[in-house]
C-alpha cells in the first residue's frame, strides 16, 4: 500500500483509486479490511496502514472505486481499567464513513468484551476473541462531493418549523408509490411538498437520519428504536429510509425539490453519544479506535454519562470537535441541509468544570464561516444540566419555558381549577425577554409539543401518561405533562367534551403561531395525531402490523385520510400561519419595548384586561385571572388584537378605545368552524363574547395620518 494523504480523513476517491486515513493516536497498528461477497460469503482482504503522520494512519490503494465495502482493525492494549479497549477481532466503522452497508446482528460477537449473550452480559474486563465480521455494518466508499445548492435562505423571523419523522411523515400517503413511502424519496414527492406548502411551514425539521441502531436492550425486547437517537455513523444517511441503492443522491434530490418549493431542511443531529452505550455495550467504531479519547471519563472502566445513553462524547478533545465540524460541513455542503438542531446540546458544551455554552465546539460552530450561515438550534439541556438562554449568537434554543407556560395557561390551570396568573404567559408570548434579552426574540424556538412527549391531541385527551405500548410498562416518560383530559380519560363521544378539546387544540396552535419567536409544529398536531396516550413513543415492534395497539394504534405515522374535523383543524393552522406571515413576522427581529410613543400615542405592544383597559400592577398580580388580551402595533395604520380566554366560562371583552384603532375586524375564532366563520366588524369600545377555552384574533385598522 502506497502512502496516502493524512489530511483526507475517511475514504476519498481519486482518479486512480482511494485514499484511506484514520485518526487513531494511541493505536499500535491499523489494518484496512476490504470486504467482498464471494459465493455468498464475506471475503476479507487486509492491508496494513503502515504510514503514519502524528495521530493519523493512512494509505492509498489503486483501483478501489465507489461501492467498495471496508472496515478497520485497530491494534493496541486491552486495559479497561486504564480506558483502553482495543480489540482487532472487531471490525470497526470508519468515523468518516458516508454510507454503511448491512445492519447489526445482535449476538455476542458484537461486544469487545466476553459476552454470554446478545445484551452484553459478562465480565467487561475480559477481551473477546470472536470476529465481528458479518455481525456489524461495514463502511462503503462513496464519491459524493460538495455541489452548488440553491437555498431558500428564509429569515428567522419568517421561519415556521415542522418537525417530522422521515418514515412516519409519508408512510401512509397513498399518492406516493408504495415502495417509496417512508423514504427520502418520498420527502420530495409532489404530494409531500403540496401538503407542506398548503400548511404554510417554511422549514422541515427531520428527526435523526444519521445511521443509527437499536440499543441492545430494546432489541432484546423485540422492538426497534424508531426515533433514531442512537447513531453509529455521524455522516452516513440511514439506509432504512432509502428507496434506492444510493441514499445520498436520493436525499439530495428530495432536498433540492423542497428548496425549489421554498422549504428549508433542518436535521436533528446526535453528536452527544453513540450506540456503543456503557462499559457493557457493543464495539462498533469509536470504542475500538480510541475509547479513552472519544468518550468522557473512561478511566477505571467508568463512562461519564450525562446523556442517559451510557456514554458521552468528549468534545473537549480537539479532534472530536474537528470530526463534528467536518460532519456538519458534509451534511450542509454535500447533502444540502440548511440547518441543524443539536440533541442534548449541553452535553456537547461540557468542559472540565461543568457546562460551558462558550466552549470549544459551541464556539467553533458559531464562528465557522459555513455553519454560521445555517440555522443552528440547541436543545439546551441534558440529563444532568440545564442552560436555557446561555448559548451565544447565532445559536437558537428550544424554549421549554414557553411550552410549560402555554400548557399551564390552557390546560393545567383548568385541570386544577385555579390559576397562577398570566404574567409568565405574557413573557413567553412576547419572546421571552427575560431569557433571551441579549440576543432577540428569534432566539426562542417556541413549541408546545415535539416528538418527545404527548401529541397535541393527547394533551387534551389524557391527564396521565399511558406508556404500556412501548414495552416500558409505564415506568418511563414524564409524569408532569400539564395536560387535561376535559373530564374524561381517553377518547370520548361526548359532544361537549369533543367541542372543548377541539377548541383547546385550535387555541393552543393559534397562541403558538401568534407569539413572538420562532414557532415549531410537531408532525400531525395539525390533524389531531394521537399516540393513544403515550408520551414516549420512541420504539416500535417491527413484527406487528403498523396499526397494532402495541405500535400506538398506528399513531407513530401521519394519517393522510382525514375526517372533516381533521380538515377543519388543518385549515385553521394554515390560516393562522398566513396571519402570522402578514402581520407578525416582520416585527420579531427586536423585542417589543412597551414604551409609549408620543407620535402614535400608542405602545408597540400593550396588554389588556377584559374591560378594554390596559393591565395594571394590580391585575398582573391577580392570580385568579385566566384570560388576557394584547395589541401589537404592526404598522402605522394596522395592528393585531388577540384575546385569550382559558377560563371555564364565557366572557365579554371590551375592545380598546379609539387610540388603538378605528375599526376591529375579526379574522379568527377558535370556538367557530373556519368554514362557517363570519367576520365581524366592530368599533372601539364595542364588546365581543369570547367562549370558554378559546381565543379570538382581530385586525385593527387606522386612518393614515
Amino acid at each position: 500500500m502506497k502512502p496516502g494523504d493524512p489530511h483526507l480523513l475517511g475514504a476519498h476517491v481519486t482518479e486512480g483509486g482511494t485514499n484511506f486515513a484514520l485518526w487513531a493516536p494511541a493505536a499500535d497498528s491499523v489494518e484496512l479490511s476490504l470486504i467482498d461477497d464471494v459465493d455468498g460469503r464475506l471475503e476479507e482482504t487486509r492491508f496494513a496502514l503502515a504510514h503514519r503522520e502524528g495521530p493519523i494512519w493512512h494509505g492509498y490503494l489503486a483501483g478501489i472505486r465507489p461501492g467498495q465495502r471496508y472496515g478497520y482493525r485497530v491494534f493496541g492494549p486491552w486495559a479497561p481499567d486504564q480506558g483502553w479497549r482495543f480489540n482487532p477481532s472487531k471490525i470497526l466503522i470508519d468515523p468518516y464513513a458516508h454510507l454503511l452497508s448491512g445492519e447489526v446482528r445482535y449476538s455476542p460477537e458484537i461486544f469487545g468484551h466476553q459476552s454470554l449473550d446478545a445484551i452484553g452480559t459478562g465480565d467487561p474486563r475480559i477481551q473477546d476473541q470472536r470476529d465481528s465480521l458479518g455481525f456489524v455494518p461495514l463502511s462503503v466508499v462513496t464519491d459524493h462531493r460538495s455541489r452548488p445548492i440553491s437555498r431558500p435562505n428564509i429569515a428567522w423571523q419568517r421561519t415556521v418549523i415542522y418537525e417530522a419523522h422521515v418514515r412516519g411523515f409519508t408512510f401512509r400517503n397513498e399518492k406516493i408509490p408504495f415502495e417509496d413511502r417512508g423514504t427520502y424519496k418520498a420527502l420530495g414527492h409532489p404530494s409531500t411538498i403540496e401538503y407542506l406548502t398548503r400548511l404554510g411551514v417554511t422549514a422541515l425539521e427531520l428527526l435523526p437520519i444519521q445511521h443509527s441502531v437499536s440499543e441492545v436492550a430494546i432489541n432484546a425486547r423485540g422492538r426497534i428504536n424508531y426515533w433514531g437517537y442512537n447513531p453509529i455513523a455521524f455522516s452516513a444517511p440511514h439506509r432504512w429510509y432509502a428507496a434506492t441503492e444510493d441514499p445520498i443522491r436520493e436525499l439530495q434530490d428530495s432536498i433540492d425539490a423542497l428548496h425549489s418549493a421554498g422549504i428549508e431542511v433542518i436535521l436533528d443531529v446526535v453528536y452527544n453519544h453513540t450506540a456503543e452505550e456503557g462499559k457493557s455495550g457493543p464495539t462498533y467504531s469509536f470504542r475500538g479506535i480510541d475509547n479513552k479519547t472519544f468518550y468522557r471519563s473512561v478511566v477505571d472502566d467508568f463512562y461519564e454519562d450525562v446523556t442517559g445513553c451510557g456514554n458521552t462524547l468528549d468534545t473537549r478533545r480537539p479532534f472530536v470537535t474537528r470530526m463534528i465540524i467536518d460532519s456538519l460541513h458534509w451534511w450542509s455542503q454535500v447533502i444540502g441541509v440548511d440547518g441543524f438542531r443539536f440533541d442534548l446540546t449541553t452535553a456537547l458544551a461540557r468542559g472540565s468544570n461543568g457546562i460551558d455554552p462558550h466552549g470549544a465546539l459551541i464556539s467553533a460552530i458559531a464562528a465557522d464561516p459555513i455553519l454560521r450561515e445555517r440555522k443552528i438550534i440547541a436543545e439546551p439541556w441534558d440529563v444532568a444540566g440545564y442552560a436555557l438562554g446561555d448559548f451565544p449568537h447565532p445559536w437558537r434554543e428550544w424554549n421549554d419555558a414557553y411550552r410549560d407556560a402555554l400548557r399551564q395557561f390552557w390546560l393545567a390551570d383548568s385541570a386544577r381549577g385555579h390559576s397562577n396568573g398570566v404574567s409568565d404567559l405574557a413573557s413567553r408570548l412576547a419572546g421571552s425577554h427575560d431569557i433571551f434579552y441579549f440576543r432577540g426574540p428569534s432566539s426562542s424556538i417556541n413549541f408546545v409539543t415535539a416528538h418527545d412527549g404527548f401529541t397535541l391531541h393527547d394533551l387534551v385527551t389524557f391527564s396521565q401518561k399511558h406508556n404500556e405500548a412501548n414495552g416500558e410498562n409505564n415506568r418511563d416518560g414524564n409524569d408532569n405533562n400539564r395536560s387535561w383530559n376535559v373530564g374524561i380519560e381517553g377518547e370520548s363521544d361526548d359532544p361537549t367534551v369533543r367541542s372543548i378539546r377541539t377548541r383547546l387544540k385550535k387555541s393552543i396552535l393559534a397562541t403558538l403561531l401568534l407569539s413572538s419567536g420562532v414557532p415549531m409544529l410537531a408532525m400531525g398536531d395539525e390533524v389531531s395525531r394521537t399516540q393513544s396516550g403515550s408520551n414516549n413513543a420512541y420504539s416500535l415492534n417491527p413484527n406487528l402490523p403498523w396499526d397494532h395497539e402495541d405500535n400506538f394504534n398506528g399513531g407513530w405515522a401521519l394519517e393522510w385520510h382525514r375526517s372533516d374535523e381533521q380538515e377543519e383543524l388543518l385549515e385553521s393552522v394554515s390560516a393562522l400561519i398566513r396571519i402570522r406571515a402578514s402581520y407578525l413576522s416582520g416585527l420579531i427581529d427586536e423585542f417589543f419595548t412597551g414604551k409609549f410613543d408620543p407620535g402614535t400615542k400608542r405602545k408597540d405592544l400593550a396588554w389588556f384586561h377584559r374591560d378594554g383597559l390596559e393591565m395594571t400592577n394590580h391585575t398582573w398580580q391577580d392570580s385568579s385571572i385566566r384570560y388576557l388580551a394584547f395589541c401589537i402595533d404592526a404598522t402605522h395604520n394596522q395592528g393585531l388584537y388577540v384575546i385569550l380566554n382559558s377560563d371555564n366560562s364565557d366572557h365579554e371583552f371590551t375592545l380598546p378605545n379609539a387610540t388603538w384603532g378605528e375599526t376591529f375586524r375579526s379574522v379568527f375564532d377558535s370556538s367557530a368552524k373556519i368554514s362557517e366563520f363570519n367576520p365581524a366588524l366592530k368599533r372601539p369600545s364595542d364588546t365581543t363574547l369570547v367562549a370558554s377555552h378559546s381565543m379570538q384574533v382581530w385586525f385593527v385598522n387606522r386612518s393614515l395620518n
